[in-house]
C-alpha cells in the first residue's frame, strides 16, 4: 500500500509499505517532498513506489555517500558509462570525493560541503599522483561532473528531493596553451625517429601525419589500410586495457569515423613493414595470440599494445635523444598546426582530426590562427610609404 499525505502548503509525505519485519511489524518507507501541486506529488509517489519495491531505497538519514556510490555503480555506472569513463570516475571518487564526503549521510551533504571540497582541490597537495603542482582546472571541472552525476541519480531515484549540486556553478576551465611541433621541428623529430625500431617509428609518424589519437592507432587493423588509395580508415579505438585485454570501442564521436589520405612515402614504408609482419606471423604459427584481430601495431604475438605504452615509449625516446618533449597526444596538435601554417582550411583540418564541429577546431587552434593572421597583416608593411 502507498499513501500521499499533505503536510504543508507545498509539502507532502510519501508513505510506501514494504512488507513486514521479523517481528511481524509493518515496514514503512517514508519521504517528505516539496511539490506545488498534488499531481506532481502523485507522480513522485509513483516513482517512489517503484524504487522501494526494487529494494534499493534507504532513507537518506541512514545512507552515507560511500554506501550510495556502491548502489550507483551497480545500478547505473557499470552499464551506462564506458569502461574508461567508469575508471576515471572511480579514480576521482576514491582519491578526492569519498575521502572528503564519503562518511556523511546523503541528506547531511549541503552545497557548502561541495564548495569547500572544490576550494580544497585548488590548493597544493590535492594531487594524488605524486606529481608536483596543483590540479588543473579541467580536472577540477571533471570532479564536479562526477559529483553532479551521482547526486542527480540520488534525486532521480527519489532518495533525495534536491541535489546539493543544483545551486553550484560549474567551475571555469582555463584553456591550457597547447604544445606542438612546428613544421621544422616535426621534420627534425621524424628524422630522429629513423633511429627507432621500425614499428615505433611508423606508429609515431602516423600520429604526426594523420592527426590520429593514440587509441585510434592502437586499434588500427590491416584491413583498414588501403595501399592502393594511400589512405587509412579509422572506425574504432582502444583507450583502456583490463586484465591484459584491450577494450575496443567506437571512436570518440561519430565524426571520428573517417578515412584519411596519407603521404605516398609513408604508405610505401608501411607496406614494407606489413611484409615483415606477415613473415613474423607465419613464423609464430600456433603462438599467434591475436585471434581474429590483425593489428597493424601490436605488442608481439598479435596482441594489442597496452594502451599507455606508446606515451611511455615516446617520452623515453625523446628524452633519451635530448629533443624538445611534448606529449604523444600533442603530435595530433602538431599535425593541425602544420596544416594551418600551410593555409589548409579549418574545415579540412576538422575532418582530418575527426572533430564533431568546426568550432571545436577553431577554438583549439585559435593561437595559431591569430599568429598567422598577424603574419598576414605584417605582409602589408612593405606598402608603408614611410619605409625606405
Amino acid at each position: 500500500m502507498a499513501s500521499l499525505q499533505k503536510r504543508g502548503p507545498n509539502s507532502y509525505l510519501l508513505v510506501v509499505e514494504a512488507g513486514y519485519d521479523s517481528n511481524g511489524k509493518r515496514i514503512k518507507k517514508t519521504k517528505t517532498i516539496q511539490s506545488r501541486t498534488k499531481k506532481e506529488a502523485e507522480a513522485e509517489l509513483a516513482r517512489f513506489i517503484v524504487f522501494v519495491e526494487s529494494g534499493m531505497y534507504r532513507t537518506p538519514s541512514k545512507m552515507t555517500l560511500s554506501e550510495f556510490t556502491l548502489e550507483w555503480k551497480t545500478k547505473y555506472a557499470q552499464t551506462e558509462l564506458s569502461p574508461l569513463t567508469l575508471k576515471t570516475y572511480n579514480h576521482h571518487l576514491e582519491n578526492h570525493i569519498l575521502p572528503a564526503l564519503g562518511h556523511l549521510k546523503l541528506d547531511e551533504i549541503k552545497p557548502m560541503h561541495i564548495l569547500s571540497l572544490l576550494e580544497n582541490l585548488r590548493k597544493p597537495g590535492a594531487r594524488k599522483d605524486k606529481v608536483d603542482g596543483i590540479l588543473s582546472s579541467g580536472t577540477i571541472e571533471y570532479i564536479y561532473r562526477v559529483m553532479k552525476n551521482i547526486f542527480s541519480r540520488a534525486k532521480d531515484w527519489s532518495i533525495l528531493t534536491h541535489s546539493p549540486m543544483e545551486s553550484i556553478k560549474k567551475p571555469k576551465v582555463t584553456q591550457q596553451k597547447l604544445k606542438f611541433y612546428d613544421e621544422q621541428e616535426a621534420a627534425n623529430i621524424i628524422t630522429l625517429l629513423y633511429k627507432a625500431p621500425l614499428m615505433w617509428r611508423l606508429f609515431c609518424i602516423c600520429a604526426i601525419l594523420g592527426g590520429f589519437r593514440r587509441g585510434e592507432i592502437l586499434a588500427l587493423e590491416w584491413s583498414e589500410v588501403d595501399f592502393e588509395n594511400h589512405s587509412i580508415t579509422i572506425n574504432k579505438s582502444i583507450s583502456l586495457t583490463i586484465k591484459s585485454q584491450a577494450v575496443v570501442k567506437l571512436p570518440k564521436t561519430d565524426d571520428s569515423i573517417r578515412t584519411i589520405d596519407m603521404p605516398a612515402w609513408y604508405m610505401e614504408e608501411l607496406a614494407i613493414y606489413k611484409q615483415h609482419c606477415e613473415t613474423e606471423r607465419v613464423a609464430l604459427g600456433d603462438r599467434w595470440l591475436g585471434g581474429d584481430k590483425n593489428y597493424v601495431f601490436h605488442a608481439g604475438f598479435g596482441k594489442a599494445i597496452y594502451h599507455t605504452q606508446p606515451s611511455k615509449w615516446w617520452k623515453n625516446f625523446v628524452e633519451k635523444h635530448g629533443y624538445k618533449y611534448i606529449r604523444f597526444h600533442d603530435l595530433r596538435h602538431s599535425c593541425a598546426t602544420i596544416l594551418l601554417e600551410n593555409d589548409v582550411s579549418l574545415k579540412a583540418i576538422q575532418e582530418r582530426l575527426g572533430h564533431s564541429k568546426q568550432q571545436v577546431t577553431a577554438d583549439l587552434y585559435t593561437h595559431v590562427s591569430k599568429s598567422l593572421s598577424r603574419e598576414t597583416a605584417n605582409k602589408f608593411n612593405k606598402l608603408n610609404p614611410n619605409m625606405k
